[in-house]
């Protein structure tokens, strides 16, 4: 399943006409797998919106190369997600098939009997009809990677899949996610857990508001390029403190 890059040209979004990413060039090549990594506010999850096109560009351009958009599964935050919505796990995994059976599509049979396969693939079987909001933060996000697996997309984006989850369950994913890149899909995660990144994705972007590094993961996540992200997210910190006196005083 070797197809779908995405390039990214001189990218920069804004929000409220302030830059909070500027100025990315490069490509997640077809079959790729990498970590996009940096501090707090380096904005990691506005790229990654913005390669979904929830955000648009203030300039530069994204190139999708013989992908559409339902060519591309994304896993929001944890926190984006209304699980108080009345629905079950079952038909939440079912969702994953709009991409074969269109937004209205009846759920058929065959449907069915796969999502019962993946609710099983993420150690999930038999609870099919139990309501959403009754699950764990662990169990709803299996639920939420098997719908993932009902997508079926040679693009897979996830932002920040294993927060406030177990180590059992983050350990359950990522054998997933391995197994989609040994797949050839196009995998783009933000992560925070350095060894973790190091350990499993052979390419990292290190992003602290513009790009720092692209690259092999040792070699993007050096300590020289950690420091310098360090220091770029110090002056953020040190520039918003000065304009929150200013408006004090």
């Amino acid at each position: 399943m070797s197809r779908g890059s995405i390039s990214v040209s001189q990218l920069s979004v804004a929000y409220d006409h302030h830059a909070a990413l500027r100025g990315i060039d490069g490509c997640f090549e077809a079959g790729s797998m990498t970590a996009v990594v940096g501090p707090n506010g380096a904005g990691k999850s506005t790229l990654i919106k913005a390669l979904v096109g929830i955000l648009r560009p203030a300039s530069g351009r994204i190139m999708r190369q013989d992908i559409v958009a339902k060519d591309v599964a994304y896993l929001p935050q944890a926190a984006e997600i209304d699980r108080t919505f009345p629905i079950s796990v079952g038909d939440t995994v079912m969702l994953g098939a709009w991409r074969h059976t269109g937004a209205f599509g009846a759920a058929t049979r065959n449907v069915a009997t796969r999502t019962e396969e993946a609710l099983a693939a993420v150690g999930l079987e038999g609870v099919g009809r139990r309501h959403i909001g009754s699950l764990s933060a662990g169990q709803f996000q299996r639920v939420l990677f098997a719908r993932l697996l009902l997508q079926d997309a040679p693009v897979i984006i996830l932002d920040e899949p294993f927060t406030a989850i177990d180590n059992r369950t983050t350990q359950d994913l990522l054998d997933l996610i391995r197994r989609w890149h040994g797949e050839r899909r196009t995998i783009i995660a933000v992560l925070h857990d350095f060894d973790q990144v190091r350990a499993n994705f052979p390419r990292a972007l290190l992003l602290a508001r513009e790009q720092i590094a692209w690259g092999p993961t040792e070699e993007a996540m050096s300590a020289a390029n950690l420091l310098r992200a360090r220091a770029m997210a110090e002056r953020w910190e040190d520039e918003a403190n000065m304009l929150g006196r200013r408006a004090v005083a």
